[in-house]
């Protein structure tokens, strides 16, 4: 449950994202102390984007090679 200067300190808003950007930081969750009493779950859910299999474009010449570097 949140308390009263964190429900003071937060806003809903609603935007159609055309384009975004994100802030990132290392280490794991950084909890108030009071909040550490609290029996919800706390923590970092990793995640990773990784590349699958390259797909040709329809009308590419099947005789052109894959990069190596691909």
């Amino acid at each position: 449950m949140p308390n009263p200067r964190e429900l003071a300190a937060t806003a809903m808003l609603a935007l159609d994202l055309v384009e975004v950007s994100a802030k990132v930081r290392s280490g794991g969750a950084v909890d108030d102390p009071e909040d550490t009493a609290l029996a919800h779950w706390a923590g970092v859910v990793p995640l990773s984007l990784t590349a699958g299999t390259p797909e040709p474009a329809d009308d590419l010449d099947p005789a052109t090679p894959l990069p190596a570097y691909l």
